[in-house]
């Protein structure tokens, strides 16, 4: 999937495009490009009977749906309202919010995909100012790549985020405890979706990566970079980058959309370029064990008989002990006061830590047993 926009000062052009990756057997991620728009997006979802794929094809045709039906109102609005607001970030964000209602609303009406969720990442610009809105749920990312220097304009909504968040004094032996795996946000979890976004000036020779998981956990910074800074189209980038993760390991599903603002001066010069990629020789791989490579999708956290409750896709990707140590975190963000415990609160035996339920989430030991 490739486009290019040039009503700009500068061309802007795009390619996305998923892969399976060498672990999986389904491929739950979705890339959309709508220039006429002036949308990207990606997305990666997880669930049960493929329902991640159904969950991430609804955020596509959601947000895209939204973006055609309020057109012409957004043409008619300044690009920052009277509130000193970005109506596009506004925009966008309403158009991600309506994208995890209609997720929740499937999952109501079928059992099948009851429980589904998504990632997303979402970029959209106002093309009269230049500025790019970079909407984020979950740990898909946006990175861009300006005058050599490539940073991440995303921040993961994760566990461990989230815990350094609260306790940014933590220290590392105690992190170490906690799967890196989770994420606390995703569309299709509950109603009420919190969504990050930001807004940034676009500038000549810009080049920004839309990727989920299965690419940046594959990748150094340093790769990616060197790979989005060639001298190349967004297509062979975007193939170059899902056949690098594949080379590392592949464990996931892949899926990578690149935006290039390709200098407006000399349009004669910009070349247009078709995808014509020799597919590679694949190395003999095992057959894929999805079981062996579990991705926890989210976690939810509900009262049940004043138990912590966690809502876990795929389901059986974690262990009881996993589950009480992730509870003891999530709980207390999830809402006010203290995380319901199985024990009565008291100091774990092994590292001296306050503990509230019947696992300690700081050096893995059980209530109750000895150093």
């Amino acid at each position: 999937m490739s486009d290019v926009r040039e009503e700009l000062p500068f061309v802007l052009r795009s390619a996305g495009k998923t892969d399976v990756g060498r672990r999986r057997r389904h491929n739950e991620d979705a890339v959309l490009l709508r220039p006429n728009l002036d949308l990207y997006l990606l997305a990666d979802g997880a669930g049960g009977h493929q329902a991640g794929e159904i969950a991430s094809a609804v955020a596509m045709t959601s947000v895209a749906n939204f973006f055609e039906a309020t057109q012409r109102a957004a043409l008619s609005k300044p690009d920052v309202d009277e509130f000193g607001l970005w109506t596009g970030e506004r925009r966008l964000g309403a158009a991600v919010k309506k994208a995890n209602l209609d997720i929740l609303d499937i999952g109501k009406s079928s059992d099948q995909h009851k429980g589904m969720g998504t990632t997303i990442v979402a970029a959209s610009l106002s093309a009269r100012s230049g500025i790019l809105h970079v909407a984020h749920v979950g740990d898909s990312r946006c990175y861009r790549l300006r005058n050599a220097q490539f940073e991440p304009l995303t921040q993961d909504h994760s566990l461990i985020v989230d815990v350094l968040e609260l306790r940014p004094e933590i220290d590392d032996e105690t992190l170490a405890h906690l799967p890196t795996n989770v994420i606390t946000r995703a569309l299709g979890m509950e109603a009420n979706l919190r969504v990050s976004i930001r807004s940034h000036q676009i500038v000549e020779d810009d080049r920004y990566l839309l990727c989920s998981d299965g690419l940046w956990s594959m990748l150094t910074h340093d790769q990616m970079a060197e790979t989005l800074g060639a001298d190349r189209s967004p297509e062979q980038i975007v193939v170059s980058l899902i056949a690098l993760a594949n080379r590392e390991g592949g464990d996931d599903n892949i899926a990578a959309v690149v935006i290039q603002c390709e200098p407006g001066s000399d349009r004669s010069g910009v070349k247009e370029h078709r995808a014509s990629v020799a597919t590679r020789a694949a190395k003999p791989v095992a057959a894929p064990r999805e079981e062996s490579f579990p991705e926890i999708m989210i976690i939810g956290i509900e009262e049940v008989d004043l138990e912590p409750n966690i809502r876990v896709l795929p389901e059986r990707s974690m262990s009881a002990g996993e589950q009480d140590a992730v509870a003891q975190f999530v709980a207390p963000m999830r809402k006010p006061g203290p995380a319901a415990g199985r024990v009565a609160p008291g100091v774990c035996a092994r590292c001296g830590q306050m503990v509230e339920g019947d696992f300690c989430p700081f050096c893995g030991t059980p209530r109750g047993k000895d150093a």
